[in-house]
């Protein structure tokens, strides 16, 4: 049989715990080729642009 716990957790101890779940927004940045927003610190899906130098190449 799996353990269980001897005594009921507190609201505020389970809720301490949670605290820690929350999400956070992407932060975006706008491309210095195209300015379109997609997120800091990758390469541009629209223009293939990273860092002022091209690094792929986009699809026709």
């Amino acid at each position: 049989m799996p353990p269980h716990p001897k005594r009921k957790h507190s609201k505020g101890r389970r809720d301490r715990r949670r605290a820690q779940d929350a999400l956070t927004a992407i932060n975006l940045a706008a491309c210095a080729n195209c300015g379109k927003m997609v997120p800091a610190h990758r390469v541009c899906p629209e223009c293939g642009f990273y860092n002022g130098k091209q690094v792929v190449e986009k699809k026709a």
